[in-house]
């Protein structure tokens, strides 16, 4: 069935030298009470209307969550007790950012178009502003990475593409069951020498659904509403743990 999809794809591409096309297994994720990840199936297919261009051809997809700014901070043992010392604020970082590639990144992607187009962990951090708040700013931008990785938020998987006759592309990117709610961007990027000569974009929407997404949009919406519930419900979890240990001590 994908294939017949990928050659329906390729037939419908405009003119042009070399261009790719992104498909998904799914555009649209639910995260549900017993929500414990997901697996996206990102395929592609490439068009060539003039001879295939010389050197190696790559692909490298990447999945990216909502992006917002991050607040990192050290700590340090003072009187025997660990307190936050220094603190540096990230511009931007992603919730979430999948990088598969069908080779090493390093040795695919030359660093200018790495910059240009933004696709490595540390150019998908941004931090303009980290080097005036530390002069060691880089070390927070690294622990930030080192930690979102260590969580499964942050994954490279080399290798992680099938490319089938320089034409057919396939990568499974695992979602975690720790995702941010909002739109995820998912990227395909075919590389010759180390250049980006072709992107490909499309996006999946990540929501919460069922009572998670009543109890969001509530707290929300709602605040005060939201805070009597639940303070009430705790008033009511108090009285039922007290009856039960009364019952049990009879």
């Amino acid at each position: 069935m994908i294939r017949l999809l990928l050659i329906l794809l390729m037939f419908a591409l405009p003119a042009g030298a070399e261009t790719v096309v992104a498909g998904l297994s799914q555009n649209r994720v639910a995260i549900t009470a017993n929500f414990d990840g997901s697996e996206i199936l990102v395929f592609g297919a490439v068009a060539r209307d003039a001879p295939v261009p010389p050197g190696q051809l790559d692909v490298i997809v990447t999945i990216e969550g909502p992006a917002g700014p991050v607040i990192v901070r050290r700590k340090a043992r003072r009187a025997g007790i660990w307190v936050n010392t220094d603190a540096v604020g990230i511009d931007t970082a992603p919730s979430f950012y999948a990088i598969a590639t069908t080779g090493p990144l390093s040795e695919i992607l030359s660093e200018t178009d790495n910059l240009r187009h933004r696709i490595s962990i540390g150019r998908a951090v941004r931090t303009i502003g980290a080097s005036g708040q530390a002069a060691d700013s880089p070390v927070f931008t690294d622990a930030l990475i080192r930690l979102r990785r260590a969580s499964g938020v942050y994954l490279v998987e080399d290798g992680g593409v099938t490319l089938e006759r320089d034409t057919l592309i396939r990568a499974d990117v695992r979602l975690p069951a720790n995702l941010t709610e909002g739109i995820f961007r998912a990227r395909i990027f075919l590389l010759r020498e180390g250049r980006v000569v072709a992107v490909e974009e499309t996006a999946i929407d990540v929501q919460k659904a069922g009572i998670e997404r009543f109890l969001h949009r509530l707290a929300l919406d709602r605040p005060l509403i939201y805070g009597i519930l639940s303070l009430s419900l705790a008033i009511l979890a108090g009285w039922l743990a007290s009856a039960a240990f009364t019952w049990l001590r009879r």
